[in-house]
C-alpha cells in the first residue's frame, strides 16, 4: 500500500478528497440502486398491496404478466440519478462530518463520533434524494402516473405542488436515520473488529485484496443490520406516498404494529444486504485506486485518545 500512497490523487481531509469521496459515493449508490430497480419494483409493491403481493416470486409472475417484464424496470431514472445524488451526499459528508466531530469531540468516544457524524450527513442526503422518491414510488406503483423523472416531476408539481416532492420528508429521515446511523457504525466497528482479531495486522500492512475483502464483509453485516432496524419507517414511507394513509399515525394503524416490522423484510434484506456490500467495495476501490486508504477508523489523534473505547 505504500506505493500506492505515492500515488494519490490527492491529501487526505483536503477539498478534493471530500470532492473525491462525493463522486465514488454517486457511482456506487447510483449504479448499485439502478442493478436492483426489480427488486425494488417488488418491494414497493408488497408494501402498498401485500394481499396480492404477497410472496416473492409470485409477485415477480404478477408483475410480468399484468403489466409487461418493462415493468420490472419501471423507476430505473429514480433510483440511478435519486440515489446516485444521495450517495454522493452520504459519503461525502460522512467523511467531512467524521473528521469534524472527531476534531471538535476528543474525549468523545469512536461509536459518538459514527452516530453523529452518519445522521448529519443522511439529513442533507434525504433532502436531495426525496423528490426523486416521491416520483419514483409513484411510477413504479401506477402504471398510469408518469414513464420516469422527465414527466413525473412537472406532473407531481402539477398536482401537488413543491409540498408533494417533500410529503415523505419526515418518514424518510425516520427510515434512513437509523439505517446510516446504525449502517456506518457497524461498518466502522466489524472493520475494526476483523483487522483486529481475525487478520491481526494493520490495515496499512494488507494488500489491497485483503483491504476491499474486509470492506465487503463489514459491508454486508452492516446493510443487513441497518435493514432490520429501518423497515418500519420503509413501509410507512410507501403508505404515504400512495396516499394509503394521510399521515404516520394512519398509516401505523393501517399497516398493523407487528406487519410494520415484518412486512418486505426478506425482499428488503435480499435487496439492501448485497447493495451495501458493492457500494462500499465499489466505494473503496475508487479511494484505493486513487491511492487513499480504503474505508474505516478515525484520524490517528482521535485513536490514541480513544485507545479504551
Amino acid at each position: 500500500m505504500r506505493g500506492a500512497e505515492g500515488r494519490r490523487l490527492c491529501e487526505e481531509f483536503s477539498p478534493a478528497y471530500y470532492g473525491l469521496c462525493t463522486a465514488g459515493g454517486m457511482l456506487s449508490a447510483g449504479a448499485t440502486h439502478l442493478a436492483i430497480t426489480p427488486l425494488d419494483v417488488l418491494k414497493v409493491n408488497m408494501q402498498v398491496n401485500p394481499v396480492k403481493y404477497n410472496r416473492m416470486a409470485s409477485g415477480f409472475s404478477i408483475l410480468w404478466r399484468e403489466q409487461g417484464p418493462s415493468s420490472l424496470w419501471r423507476g430505473w431514472s429514480g433510483k440511478l440519478f435519486g440515489y446516485g445524488v444521495q450517495g454522493g451526499c452520504r459519503f461525502g459528508l460522512y467523511e467531512y462530518f467524521k473528521k469534524l466531530y472527531s476534531d471538535v469531540l476528543i474525549n468523545q468516544n469512536r461509536s459518538t463520533i459514527f452516530f453523529l457524524g452518519s445522521a448529519s450527513a443522511q439529513v442533507f442526503a434525504d433532502i436531495a434524494l426525496c423528490p426523486f422518491e416521491a416520483v419514483k414510488v409513484r411510477v413504479q406503483t401506477q402504471p398510469r402516473f408518469a414513464k420516469g423523472l422527465v414527466d413525473g416531476f412537472p406532473k407531481l408539481y402539477s398536482t401537488e405542488g413543491l409540498a408533494g416532492f417533500y410529503k415523505g420528508l419526515l418518514p424518510l429521515w425516520g427510515r434512513n436515520l437509523p439505517f446510516s446511523m446504525i449502517m456506518f457504525t457497524t461498518f466502522e466497528h466489524s472493520v475494526d473488529l476483523i483487522y483486529h482479531k481475525f487478520i491481526q495486522k494493520r490495515k496499512e500492512d494488507c494488500s489491497i485484496a485483503q483491504q476491499l475483502g474486509v470492506t465487503c464483509l463489514a459491508g454486508y453485516a452492516a446493510g443487513a443490520v441497518g435493514t432490520v432496524v429501518s423497515n418500519p419507517a420503509d413501509n410507512i414511507v410507501s403508505s404515504l406516498y400512495n396516499k394509503k394513509a394521510d399521515s404516520v399515525m394512519q398509516a401505523v394503524r393501517n399497516i398493523g404494529f407487528a406487519n410494520l416490522f415484518t412486512r418486505s423484510l426478506p425482499v428488503r434484506i435480499t435487496l439492501v444486504g448485497p447493495v451495501v456490500t458493492l457500494q462500499w467495495f465499489f466505494y473503496d476501490t475508487i479511494k484505493v485506486l486513487s491511492g487513499l486508504p480504503p474505508s474505516g477508523g478515525l484520524s490517528r489523534r482521535l485513536e490514541e485518545a480513544n485507545l479504551s473505547a
